[in-house]
């Protein structure tokens, strides 16, 4: 499925996909952007696989992705491994550890990773001394937290072909908010083991179901690019809703 995925050259941290991501929901004053670009950021690169957050691990910072995907990773006795969330450029995805401390998951590079971290001694002083900047991050831990009921919901009653569907709708909205899908197509640099992980089947089963979203003329997948060839018919066998992503601004 995916070919070769490079990084883009490395300048100055680059976080504007973060901005367009809580742009999205609510507006982000000049000050806002200020305080949070002055970070101070780091930026480290990754491939894929490399451990970027470690289970049991007890992080000083939190990560924003730059560039490329991730997954928050479950690995059990047995080798076999869940993968209980996917992120993407513009994702905090371990803001939740700047208040639960230990880690009880991986977060793992799905495909080469740019990731930016800001220390959590920087986002206490953030958060204590700018109230809207407190919420708008907190509206990132509750969106986080929406997706993943929904995932919960996903795996424990929709069919695989109806799981399926709903996660390339929900990647589609998710990569369309900071730029990265292309009419109805969007890059998704995943493995079909890695899929099949994040949707909880054997890499057959999965075959199966990407091979019936195909000959529904639903989708199509070309290496790495998805092309969702009828929106209405895959968000009806997804029975999709999108509300849970909270894809709409207001003041927090």
């Amino acid at each position: 499925m995916p070919g070769k995925t490079t990084l883009p050259t490395r300048s100055v941290t680059d976080i504007s996909a973060l901005f367009k991501v809580l742009e999205r929901r609510d507006d982000i004053t000049p000050g806002d952007r200020a305080i949070l670009e002055d970070g101070p950021w780091r930026t480290r690169d990754y491939e894929v696989g490399d451990e970027i957050v470690a289970e049991h691990s007890e992080p000083k910072e939190s990560c924003v992705i730059v560039a490329g995907i991730t997954g928050r990773t479950v690995t059990f006795a047995d080798g076999r491994r869940q993968i209980t969330a996917l992120h993407i450029p513009g994702d905090f995805v371990d803001l939740h550890a700047f208040l639960l401390h230990v880690m009880d998951h991986n977060v793992v590079a799905l495909a080469p990773a740019r990731m930016a971290f800001i220390g959590h001694d920087r986002l206490r002083r953030i958060t204590d001394s700018h109230q809207h900047l407190f919420r708008v991050l907190s509206t990132v831990l509750a969106v986080d937290a929406a997706i993943q009921r929904v995932w919960i919901a996903c795996l424990g009653r929709r069919s695989a072909g109806a799981h399926l569907a709903h996660l390339i709708c929900e990647m589609f909205l998710r990569m369309e908010v900071v730029g990265m899908t292309r009419g109805r197509s969007f890059e998704f640099p995943v493995t079909q083991s890695m899929l099949a992980d994040t949707i909880g089947l054997s890499i057959v089963h999965l075959n199966r179901t990407l091979m019936e979203l195909r000959r529904a003329d639903l989708i199509t997948w070309e290496r790495k690019v998805v092309t969702i060839t009828n929106w209405d018919r895959l968000a009806r066998a997804a029975e999709f809703d999108g509300t849970y992503l909270n894809l709409r601004k207001e003041p927090r």
